[in-house]
C-alpha cells in the first residue's frame, strides 16, 4: 500500500522538478576547418558546414550544461603543392551529438568542455581520376568520438559565438596499408576539427 502511494507521489514531484527547470535553446550554424591525423596531408585544408540545434540549462550561477544535435562536415584535402601535385579530397558527413559543461568566466564569456558522439551518414573520396569506387575505398567506421574544448562569447542576449577544438579518440578507420604492429595513433586515422559557429536563442 505504501509503495503504491509513494510511486505516484514521486512521479509527480519529478515532473514538477523538471518543469521548474529553466531551459533555453535555439539554432546554430557555422564552419569547420578540418584535417585527418594519420594521412599524408597536413593543415586544416578541408572546409565544411555545421548546422543544428542546442538546448542548455543552468546548474549553478556560473555553470550550465548543454546538449546539441547537428550535421557536421569533416574530412581532408590535399592543398596541391609542387612536392605534392596529386589531387585528394575526403568528404565525411556526420550527425554529431555533443554534451558539454560550461563555466562562465564573466558576464559574456564561458569556457566549455565535453564529448561529442558522431554518426557517419556519408563518405566519399576523390583523386584526379574522380570518385573512388566503394570496393577500392578503405571502409570508414560509423562512430566518431571526439572530446573537445572551447570558448563561447555572448554578443547580445540572443546571439553568441562558439569556437572549439576537437580530436577523435576512436579511429575513423584504419590507416590504409598500415602495419598492425604499429602504435594505436600511428595505425589509424582520426578527425581533427576546429569549429566556429553562431548560436541564436529562440526561446525569448
Amino acid at each position: 500500500m505504501i509503495k503504491k502511494t509513494f510511486t505516484p507521489i514521486l512521479f509527480i514531484l519529478l515532473v514538477n522538478f523538471v518543469s521548474a527547470q529553466r531551459f533555453e535553446g535555439g539554432i546554430l550554424a557555422g564552419y569547420n576547418a578540418t584535417q585527418v591525423e594519420g594521412d599524408t596531408y597536413k593543415g586544416y585544408s578541408k572546409p565544411g558546414l555545421v548546422a543544428g540545434f542546442y538546448v542548455q540549462t543552468d546548474v549553478a550561477p556560473a555553470v550550465f550544461l548543454a546538449f546539441e544535435i547537428k550535421y557536421s562536415q569533416k574530412g581532408a584535402r590535399n592543398k596541391m603543392k609542387p612536392e605534392q601535385p596529386e589531387k585528394y579530397i575526403m568528404r565525411l558527413g556526420y550527425i554529431d551529438v555533443p554534451v558539454y559543461m560550461a563555466f562562465r568566466t564573466n558576464d559574456r564569456g564561458s569556457i566549455i568542455g565535453g564529448l561529442s558522439t558522431g554518426f557517419l551518414v556519408h563518405s566519399t573520396e576523390f583523386d584526379e581520376y574522380g570518385e573512388f569506387q566503394k570496393e577500392n575505398q578503405n571502409t570508414f567506421n560509423t562512430i566518431d568520438l571526439q572530446p573537445f574544448l572551447g570558448f563561447q562569447f555572448d554578443f547580445m542576449d540572443n546571439l553568441k559565438a562558439d569556437l572549439r577544438f576537437a580530436l577523435s579518440v576512436l579511429p575513423i578507420r584504419g590507416q590504409p596499408g598500415a602495419d598492425a604492429t604499429n602504435y594505436y595513433w600511428l595505425n589509424n586515422q582520426f578527425n581533427n576539427v576546429i569549429s566556429l559557429a553562431l548560436y541564436y536563442r529562440l526561446d525569448r
